[in-house]
């Protein structure tokens, strides 16, 4: 299984298509949402992201919902 971890926000469209591409391909995975958690937001930051999602998947970083480079991490 896959470690996969998505920095998220209540308002951010992308992020919501890229849990929805989650969740359609049963994967798994810890949402992070800097909208509810000043923790998560200071972890972001300091990753040296400014903007979301920001998808962890086996230690690699993907930036926006790039679907093309999900699906190579992720084996689909």
């Amino acid at each position: 299984m896959k470690a996969v971890e998505i920095y998220t926000s209540d308002s951010c469209i992308q992020c919501i298509k890229a849990k929805e591409f989650l969740k359609s391909n049963n994967v798994e995975y810890i949402e992070r949402n800097i909208s509810k958690n000043s923790q998560d937001r200071r972890a972001l930051i300091d990753m040296g992201y400014m903007s979301i999602p920001v998808t962890i998947i086996n230690g690699q970083h993907v930036l926006g919902f790039d679907l093309n480079r999900m699906k190579n991490l992720l084996g689909i």
